[in-house]
């Protein structure tokens, strides 16, 4: 289903989502001539030993400082206060936990200390760092974790504590059950008496739930199918585009993809706006085809980054130069050497994305490329092998947080979980451009808007140059639900980076006790520092809802500060 960027809950996702057997996957100049030995890639066998000669840039300045006053009526769920601990807490975890998908602008922290009292937070940061709002977007209770250095072993089946309306009762692999926090400070406290959430992996399952009155909302992947189907008099709905898109990417780390050559070949093969008509035309007709890259349109792209990207000839011309040549079945290979082969993961029951492969694989087939898929669950395929870069294409949608910050976690070099940094980060492309990582990195400090554009639009011309992904559709976000069953401001934050995450403001209009919420994705884990926070569904069904944070997200796509504080954090440059 969903990737959600930046993607932990405490970092970046609110911004905010080893070798060294070859240096950077894709080059930074975006040349289309091969290096003689680019042939000799990593296997997939071998990525974990592949590793980056890259080290983020320097910081500049003197840096700054921010002063966060939490409110003194501010507990957790048990009436311990909420102070700097817990502030402390989730940097140390973000920071240095193995396999943390979210360090960046944690990394930017030199220290995290009381002032005048442990209600206030001075966090002093080594440069000046633009998207400072994403920060400590979650907290985790530092009383309820044992080391918070490493936190990768907790939260195995609950989040056992809350700084929001409710609380997680119980969580297994059929239901998640909340009920009202009732040490909870603020005015927004839960409405309802029980808020549960139940899997519904596929679409036609979760349609014919609703519509018998089985849950009373749902938030699937919208199609014009899905309208349709659920037309029926006492269901409402909504849709609205935000910040999530939807791409095919290549793995360039290891494997096929890891050839810079091949990968521009196969990228150039692929017709986005014929694979546009055929899939995305039934779900908005007045839908275009994404151009921009890894992120929406708006200040941030210019629009055209990704357009002609189809030429055919151009990628058989790439590969006879670099000495490749058809095989006797008809596939790309280099001489001595077998076709590459090519693994194409998606989630399964996702019939958009299995009508994608149905359609696509025949005709790279046709044009050279051993594609074939290979594919498993939505919690295997975005909590364990997109981490783990077990696959050599992917496609999924990203829910993109509204500051670009999200960029940098998902694309910069040192962001590659590698054995030798730990496992962290979330650029699970494996893409490294060190000129296009020095860019991203130079945006998260640059606080003049216009300045800060451009680096983000220079870095992605350089993925748009190195064929690292190809961007398909701004995919909207929809919600349907049985009026006669749920009510209140039902439809108030669909457009959130944080999804519905208003539901303890939502009323039990039949009375029967419960407001019950089908959940497309399940997961496995419950995490929110390491890879169990890829996913969207994760987050949002665990995570937003029990985390309290010093600024939130707002549903046309700003940061406002919460409730936790007092009032507006203090920033110093100094």
């Amino acid at each position: 289903m969903k990737k959600t960027n930046k993607l932990s809950l405490l970092a970046a996702g609110l911004a905010t989502l080893s070798l060294v057997v070859a240096a950077c996957g894709g080059s930074s100049s975006g040349d289309t001539a091969a290096p003689a030995a680019e042939s000799a890639y990593p296997t997939i066998e071998q990525c974990a030993d592949v590793s980056y000669d890259y080290a983020a840039p320097a910081a500049a300045g003197n840096g700054m400082k921010v002063t966060y006053d939490i409110a003194p009526e501010a507990v957790w769920e048990d009436g311990s206060p909420i102070t700097v601990a817990d502030f402390k807490a989730t940097f140390d975890a973000s920071l240095n936990t193995p396999g943390s998908i979210s360090t960046s602008g944690y990394d930017q922290i030199t220290s995290v200390e009381a002032g005048t009292s442990d209600k206030q937070v001075v966090v002093t940061l080594k440069s000046v760092y633009a998207p400072w709002r994403g920060l400590f977007g979650g907290l985790i209770k530092a009383a309820s974790v044992s080391n918070t250095a490493d936190v990768s072993g907790d939260f195995a089946e609950l989040l056992p504590f809350s700084g929001r309306p409710y609380k997680m009762q119980s969580w297994s692999k059929d239901q998640l059950v909340y009920v009202p926090n009732e040490n909870y400070w603020g005015t927004d406290k839960a409405v309802a008496p029980k808020i549960v959430m139940v899997p519904k992996a596929d679409s036609d399952t979760a349609n014919a739930s609703l519509k018998a009155g089985e849950v009373d909302f749902m938030y699937p992947q919208y199609s014009g199918e899905t309208a349709a189907a659920l037309k029926q008099d006492n269901i409402a709905s909504k849709v609205e585009f935000g910040g999530d898109y939807e791409a095919l990417y290549f793995q360039s780390k290891c494997g096929p993809f890891a050839n810079p050559t091949f990968r521009a070949a196969f990228s150039k093969s692929i017709d986005r706006e014929a694979l546009f008509q055929q899939i995305y035309i039934p779900i908005a007709e007045t839908a275009t085809l994404l151009q921009c890259g890894p992120i929406t349109p708006g200040l941030y792209c210019n629009g055209d980054e990704f357009t002609n990207s189809f030429d055919p000839d151009a990628a058989a011309k790439l590969l006879e130069d670099a000495g490749w040549s058809k095989d006797e079945n008809g596939f790309w290979a280099e001489e001595g050497k077998t076709a590459p082969k090519i693994r194409w993961i998606i989630n399964t029951g996702n019939g958009r994305r299995e009508s994608t492969q149905a359609y696509l694989i025949p005709l790279l087939q046709a044009a050279g490329f051993d594609v074939r898929a290979d594919n498993c669950d939505a919690a295997c395929y975005f909590q364990k092998r997109l981490p783990a870069l077990d696959y050599d294409l992917a496609m999924y949608i990203s829910t993109a947080p509204p500051d670009p910050a999200y960029l940098t976690s998902s694309f910069a070099c040192d962001l590659i979980p590698t054995e030798a940094n730990g496992n962290i980060g979330q650029n699970s492309s494996g893409w490294c451009n060190a000129e296009a990582s020095d860019l991203l990195h130079a945006a998260d400090i640059e606080v003049d808007a216009a300045a800060r554009a451009e680096k983000i639009k220079s870095a992605l011309k350089l993925m748009s140059a190195d064929s690292i992904l190809l961007p398909l559709f701004q995919f909207p976000k929809s919600g349907f639900w049985r009026t006669d069953k749920v009510g209140g401001p039902v439809d108030g934050e669909l457009n959130n980076y944080q999804a519905f995450k208003n539901f303890d403001q939502w009323t039990d209009v039949d009375g029967d006790g419960q407001i019950v919420i089908g959940a497309e994705q399940w997961p496995e884990c419950l995490n929110p520092i390491t890879e169990c926070a890829n996913s969207s569904w994760m987050v949002w069904t665990t995570a937003f809802p029990v985390s309290p944070g010093a600024y939130t997200t707002t549903n046309d796509g700003q940061y406002v500060v919460t409730n936790l504080l007092a009032g507006e954090a203090t920033v110093e440059v100094l």
